[in-house]
């Protein structure tokens, strides 16, 4: 680098000032995977490892997963690289994710030259073309005057206003180029108009008014309350008011489930006695969340008796699925702040607290104690017990241990909870836990999967041992795609179309399914997980289960315990998609 006499600026090649932009930034964690375009980028990455740590995800996808974990454990922004072409189309999961979740996470790419773009160049793809309905707001970069204010610009949208993911498409030669950067730019976005979106006194007064007079309020809390830190005033508010909480699986953890206000999870696989709660509720105050199928089923029917006040910083979401009789544009954390100046508890609910704690009372989460093998269940519930008074985060991967994880696993604190909720990903439990590992060393990171979903990206335990990450995965391993298997078994008459994950001569001759416990269970993890590098045992005898999940509490390294689990069970409640919570299944 030589200096600039005009500017008093060094003078610096394009993949240096994004380097040092991401610096400038606070970034201090990068999951990038290196390829032809993307060479300059790396190459700079090295010059800055003082201060920006770079970790080498085994697949792209992993990557884009990883930097959600970093995002969603500590509010910051994520940020993953790739080459152009297919380093960039193994992105397109990640980022599609990261949109539907709302996480902030900046993905870079690096493409071909400038002069080639077009041309169906080797390892050209148009990925801002193909991202540009899945990101929030995307750039090809031509011109590397321009790259100090578009990185800038980038983590302005990235966390303002409902957060999501950025794109920056790099091509090669601009990474080259070389320049004195202003790092002062304004920014140039016309179109991209932030006002703090705060709630009117008015809607405010309106709220106050609503809650003193309702006499069976509910609070359906989301994620957003997760994204804008808004935990501790909703827990505030609940106290103040009395009001029973529900969350959507998004929005576990923000609000403890010891409180005895807490009415655990709503939706498909929710608890009943939320949402039966929720059918019963004269006023629904619902705060960062999208009224999302899988939580509404049919939508007519939900919460069809209630005032419905709903707050959402995009104004996108308001009336868009459910019509909101006082609907709020406003940061969550604001309009509670405002609201707690001058709510008043409603004038009498004690007779409906005592109908929702019945509820509780009445439906709780259970299953059969009496199973003399492992139920994933009580895998889940014994690891909670465990951990309870650890700093622990849990990821999962998508699936019936997904939902059974939302149910057992009791969470007390926001961002200890790490779901792909919105695209449903196999795949993500791991590379996530990674991302969070990276992030909160000092913490245990538990990865609970289901054996579909961790050999999507079972590759990212030799980042796990590489990187000296010490992720845990409680691995809860039917040998067979869970939910699919479950909806056969509910409505196709049990029929297995290709949800069995073991060989195939294993199959019975019925098609129900496999034997559950044949001699040669395959794959075996344990070995996989030892020829990463990591620790492993597999269990399949309750006695066993305590003993070895304290074992792999205890393990100073990435570990994998395989839990032999049957696949007939079932995750229950269950509403059927499109109907409502009195077609809930209970049994």
């Amino acid at each position: 680098m030589s200096t600039s006499e005009a500017t008093g600026t060094q003078v610096m090649n394009g993949a240096d000032i994004l380097v040092k932009s991401l610096v400038n930034h606070g970034v201090d964690v990068i999951f990038a995977y290196p390829g032809g375009a993307s060479m300059p980028l790396h190459q700079a990455l090295t010059r800055f490892k003082d201060q920006v740590r770079t970790i080498l995800p085994r697949h792209e996808q992993g990557g884009t997963f990883a930097a959600q974990g970093y995002s969603r454990t500590t509010g910051k922004v994520g940020v993953c690289m790739a080459t152009s072409g297919p380093g960039a189309t193994n992105l397109v999961t990640g980022i599609a994710d990261a949109k539907l979740d709302s996480i902030p996470m900046i993905a870079i790419t690096g493409q071909v030259k400038t002069p080639v773009i077009g041309s169906d160049a080797f390892q050209e793809t148009p990925i801002v073309e193909v991202c540009r309905s899945i990101t929030k707001h995307h750039y090809l970069v031509t011109d590397v005057h321009d790259l100090a204010r578009v990185v800038r610009e980038a983590f302005h949208i990235a966390t303002t206003g409902r957060p999501g993911p950025v794109l920056i498409d790099l091509p090669k030669d601009v990474q080259e180029a070389q320049i004195a950067p202003s790092w002062d730019e304004p920014l140039n976005l016309p179109g991209y108009l932030v006002d703090e979106a705060t709630a009117q006194p008015e809607q405010i007064k309106q709220a106050a008014a609503a809650i003193k007079l309702a006499k069976r309020p509910m609070i359906y809390a989301g994620g957003g309350v997760v994204a804008a830190e808004a935990s501790e005033e909703l827990r505030q508010f609940a106290a103040k008011t009395g009001i029973p909480v529900t969350m959507t699986v998004m929005g576990l953890g923000a609000f403890p489930h010891s409180n005895p206000q807490c009415l655990d999870m709503l939706g498909m696989h929710g608890a009943a006695y939320a949402n039966y709660a929720v059918r019963d509720c004269d006023l629904l105050i619902s705060l960062g969340v999208r009224f999302d199928d899988r939580v509404t089923g049919k939508l007519e029917a939900f919460a069809k008796d209630a005032k419905i006040i709903h707050v959402d910083i995009d104004p996108s979401e308001l009336n868009k699925n459910k019509a909101a009789h006082i609907p709020v544009v406003s940061d969550v954390k604001y309009f509670l702040q405002e609201l707690l100046k001058v709510v008043e508890p409603p004038t009498d609910i004690s007779a409906w607290v005592t109908h929702c704690q019945n509820l509780k009372e009445q439906h709780p989460y259970k299953f059969d104690q009496s199973f003399d093998g492992i139920l994933q269940q009580h895998a889940i519930a014994e690891l909670s017990r465990l951990t309870a008074e650890r700093d622990t985060i849990v990821s999962v991967g998508v699936g019936q241990h997904q939902m059974w994880a939302a149910q057992f696993y009791q969470f007390e604190r926001p961002r200890t909870w790490m779901s792909s909720s919105g695209l449903g990903t196999m795949g993500f439990g791991l590379p996530a836990a990674m991302g969070a590992q990276a992030a909160n060393p000092d913490s245990l990171v538990v990865d609970i999967d289901g054996d579909g979903s961790f050999q999507m990206n079972v590759q990212e335990l030799a980042t796990c041992f590489c990187e000296e990450l010490p992720v845990k995965v409680l691995l809860l391993n039917n040998q067979h795609l869970g939910m699919v298997v479950q909806w056969e078994d509910r409505f196709m008459a049990g029929n297995r179309a290709h949800t069995y994950l073991g060989p195939v001569h294993h199959a019975e001759a019925t098609g129900k399914g496999a034997s559950r416990f044949a001699e040669d269970r395959y794959p075996d993890f344990v070995q996989i997980a030892k020829g990463y590098g990591c620790g492993a045992t597999t269990i399949s005898k309750k006695a066993d289960l305590t003993g070895a999940l304290e074992e792999m509490i205890a393990y100073p390294g990435p570990y994998v315990l395989d839990v032999e689990v049957p696949y007939q069970e079932h995750v229950l409640p269950m509403i059927p998609s499109g109907h409502t919570v009195d077609d809930m299944i209970l049994e």
